[in-house]
């Protein structure tokens, strides 16, 4: 049940996802009267500033629980896609005349932080956390069960949406989608959500709360890292940087896929081509990675995936060339199937579910804020040197610097009081 409805928590996300936004970009144009180049900038902002919020929503989440913290996040989601829905109705309320603009643009802006911080952020937050929460031995196979249903629904989102428009129109399809989420997922969030398995009389895993009494004897206490703890320690911030460079890379590449087709001779179809295939070596990837946490050392699996998104970014520069094309697949494929199990897996791993709420939401900052600036510098690159390909170089780096680091950053000894350095055991 925590698996299925955490599933569906992390789908209804879709709506402040950059997959579910794309869609409604033309007719917020034709809407609010910005330019391409004005709500893109907009959506930055936005982005930006939904991550400044996060840690205050984990903290939240740690001090009220899942239940609640879900409808809220839900409920914030519903009311912003109204917002949004009736933006132009709010901006001719609000401006006219030469001051149209720059109000047009503020309001948007203050859309799409809403927007991003209820869904991208706040529910995706609350839903990857039950899975940490509920799963120990089981938590990277269950995220790697989770990832292809997440996969599959965001890489077929644009195209329902795209349908939905078709059939309500862009302010009807955000009208009944804040309906669906702030009735449906609200409601479920509140009947099925659960903070711990311990409150419903199991233990992590599934297992029966009077099983294994005799083993608690000799148990290692589990840990309970606060936020500031973890923030101190060398090993959230290189994990948390090898996660983020992952989003930094992989929305910059994203965003500019079809003019990244052009530098490299290909049609529109054919460079993007790149996501179906990506997205078959992912799903496969996470559901291998997701077994494998339980066999091998997350620290390891980590060093492979920065390896395999070096990879993938280097050659996504010249991805023209077939032969680079199926090494763009193999690296971004491979590293984006780490991506989740390892997320779902580390921070409770490393710090333990006490305050699991605060330290993820610390991390999704970061990573919010480098998915938002990764499209930016690639445009920069372009706009400078007239190519991608200095830019995409420079994000090949990036996994390399936490590859790097990774393999002399000290494992977080099991009491914060206890030095890193004195616990031995180095993250490689």
């Amino acid at each position: 049940m925590i698996l299925a409805i955490s599933t569906l928590g992390m789908l209804a996300s879709i709506p402040g996802q950059t997959m579910g936004v794309s869609v409604f970009t033309d007719p917020l144009m034709a809407a609010t009267a910005l330019s391409r180049m004005e709500l893109s900038t907009a959506y930055l902002f936005g982005t930006l500033a939904s991550g400044l919020g996060l840690p205050f929503a984990g903290a939240f989440l740690d001090r009220y629980g899942t239940r609640l913290t879900v409808v809220c996040a839900t409920w914030l989601l519903a009311a912003t896609l109204v917002y949004l829905a009736s933006i132009d109705r709010v901006i001719a309320s609000l401006a006219s005349g030469p001051s149209r603009g720059g109000i047009a643009f503020v309001l948007v802006v203050v859309g799409f932080a809403s927007l991003r911080f209820s869904g991208q952020g706040v529910l995706t937050l609350v839903s990857r956390q039950l899975i940490g929460h509920w799963f120990e031995r089981l938590r990277g196979v269950v995220a790697g069960i989770s990832q292809p249903f997440v996969s599959f629904g965001f890489a077929t989102a644009p195209l329902g949406l795209a349908l939905w428009i078709d059939a309500s129109g862009w302010r009807g399809a955000w009208l009944e989608m804040a309906l669906v989420i702030g009735t449906g997922m609200a409601l479920l969030g509140w009947l099925v959500y659960r903070d711990r398995p311990e409150d419903c009389g199991l233990r992590m895993d599934g297992r029966d709360a009077n099983a294994d009494v005799a083993r608690d004897e000799d148990a290692v206490p589990e840990r309970a890292w606060t936020r500031s703890q973890a923030l101190r320690t060398p090993a959230f911030w290189v994990v948390t940087f090898g996660l983020a460079s992952q989003g930094l890379t992989g929305t910059g590449v994203t965003f500019h896929i079809v003019d990244l087709g052009v530098e490299n001779g290909l049609s529109r179809a054919e460079a993007v081509s790149l996501f179906p295939f990506n997205s078959i070596v992912s799903v496969v990837t996470s559901v291998i990675v997701g077994w494998l946490t339980r066999r091998v050392r997350v620290q390891t699996l980590l060093i492979v995936m920065l390896a395999f998104q070096a990879v993938g970014m280097s050659s996504v520069a010249h991805f023209g060339d077939p032969a680079f094309f199926w090494l763009a697949v193999a690296g971004i494929g491979v590293s984006g199937g780490f991506w989740a199990p390892l997320s779902a897996v580390v921070m409770p791993g490393f710090f333990g579910r006490a305050h699991l709420g605060a330290i993820n939401s610390a991390m999704m900052m970061w990573i919010v804020w480098a998915s938002a600036v990764g499209p930016a510098v690639l445009a920069l690159s372009r706009d400078w040197t007239g190519s991608y390909v200095t830019a995409l170089y420079a994000c090949a780096t990036l996994p390399l610097i936490a590859l790097v680091l990774t393999l002399f950053t000290p494992t977080p000894p099991q009491e914060p009081d206890v030095r890193a350095a004195r616990s031995g055991d180095p993250v490689g």
